[in-house]
């Protein structure tokens, strides 16, 4: 608990809370409407994304290396479109798939691959009996509620500054043969920020589970979200593969969603040779191509991977605003307080509030209560059962500057009163 509201009396205090609760009344009767919800692009940077829909028009040449784009053809999508997103993960373009528009879906339908067909001909996990899947926490909601869905056993697993506790990890990977796979997003991890390390990258690379179909999701969604010009590095998981002589390990997705428009872009998975023959064979039964034409509209907006950083510096100028802003509010007005703590990422959508034990519900709610909705409580934990009740996600690139930092003057005001009334309860 605070050490300034645990120096105080307790008259002290309850005139402190009375202030606060004042100051609650006065911004509940704005009727606000604000939302750091979801990591959602804010209009600015879908600005930045509009001339793509210039790209292709009716008198547009869609022939592209012998394939024309608007027929059937090209299942694993637009070589073009193939070397783009090889170029941007650092892979050979040979053992990657361009599927929709969204990596999470991506993500499902290699799920159901292993869940209905197998791994590489091992018994498919559905006929398993009782199958795992790791969990990092704080974490991503969709990703757990995928595996759930399913009806896979969640296992939380616990987040450290550089990535998911490895001893953990490693004692449930080498010794549970119903685990068999772990959720990890490796650079600017939704919410933490954390992007692993690169004795984390060998760490994985390295491990020898139980389960011989035992895979890493590993969804590189922010690998290009940098926000300025010291960014994060990540070893390449194929090349720590390579090292430690372990090639079918990982299944990696990315997608443009958050580059240029959510739903409308490019994904991509990408694994090992034996892997990627593996998931072809289901995806030749699930679609005769792809939407080529997107993919073509893409690879003329951003031909490479230098064009896409290019494209991104300018998301950068947009968006690390929003991250200092929060920074500076969450500093002014929780700073010296030891109510609270938060992340400092270099890139991604996402900071991390850790408020104080048992109190995330009821700021969430009271944050609610005066017009600014938070992602719920519980979210980035498996089942939404947050052990501690503490953290909240902030989602800071939607709202614009002036609504952000309104929102996060209702959490500041929020996370003071429900510290307040925890201190006085546990007076009482």
């Amino acid at each position: 608990m605070s050490q300034t509201f645990q120096q105080l009396s307790t008259d002290e205090l309850q005139a402190q809370l009375s202030d606060l609760r004042a100051q609650a009344d006065a911004i509940r009767a704005r009727g606000l409407a604000l939302t750091m919800a979801r990591g959602n692009p804010s209009p600015e940077q879908l600005e930045l994304s509009k001339p793509l829909l210039d790209v292709l028009s009716s008198s547009s040449d869609l022939v592209t290396e012998g394939i024309d784009a608007g027929n059937y053809g090209a299942p694993d999508g637009l070589p073009a479109a193939r070397r783009l997103m090889a170029d941007i993960l650092g892979v050979d373009p040979a053992n990657l798939v361009v599927g929709g528009s969204s990596s999470l879906e991506i993500m499902n339908d290699v799920l159901n691959h292993c869940w209905i067909h197998g791994v590489c001909g091992h018994t498919p996990w559905s006929q398993q009996g009782t199958v795992k899947f790791l969990c990092p926490c704080p974490g991503y909601d969709r990703h757990f509620r995928a595996t759930e869905y399913l009806g896979m056993v969640n296992v939380a697993i616990d987040m450290t500054p550089t990535g998911p506790d490895m001893d953990q990890v490693r004692e449930l990977v080498e010794n549970d043969p119903q685990v068999k796979g772990i959720w990890i997003v490796p650079k600017y991890a939704n919410p933490t920020g954390v992007t692993l390390s690169d004795d984390t990258v060998r760490a994985l690379a390295r491990l020898r589970p139980a389960a011989p179909d035992f895979r890493i999701f590993y969804d590189n969604a922010y690998v290009v979200h940098d926000l300025g010009d010291e960014p994060d590095e990540l070893l390449n998981i194929f090349d720590a593969l390579a090292e430690a002589d372990a090639p079918s390990l990982v299944y990696e997705f990315a997608s443009t969603a958050k580059v240029t428009f959510p739903g409308s872009g490019i994904a991509c998975v990408t694994a090992s040779p034996a892997d990627m023959a593996d998931l072809r064979a289901s995806i030749a039964v699930q679609r005769v191509c792809a939407n080529k034409l997107v993919q073509l509209a893409h690879v003329r907006f951003l031909p490479d991977a230098a064009a896409v950083r290019a494209h991104m510096a300018r998301h950068a100028a947009v968006v690390r605003p929003r991250f200092e802003l929060v920074e500076r509010k969450l500093s002014e007005g929780l700073g010296d307080t030891g109510l609270a703590t938060w992340t400092h990422p270099r890139g991604g959508y996402f900071v991390c509030f850790y408020g104080p034990e048992g109190s995330a519900k009821a700021i969430v709610a009271l944050c609610a209560e005066l017009g600014v909705t938070l992602t719920p409580a519980g979210a980035p934990f498996p089942g939404g059962n947050d052990p501690h009740d503490a953290v909240i996600r902030i989602a800071p690139t939607f709202p614009s500057l002036e609504d952000l930092g309104a929102a996060c003057d209702v959490l500041v005001l929020a996370t003071r009163i429900v510290a307040a009334e925890q201190e006085l309860a546990r007076r009482a």
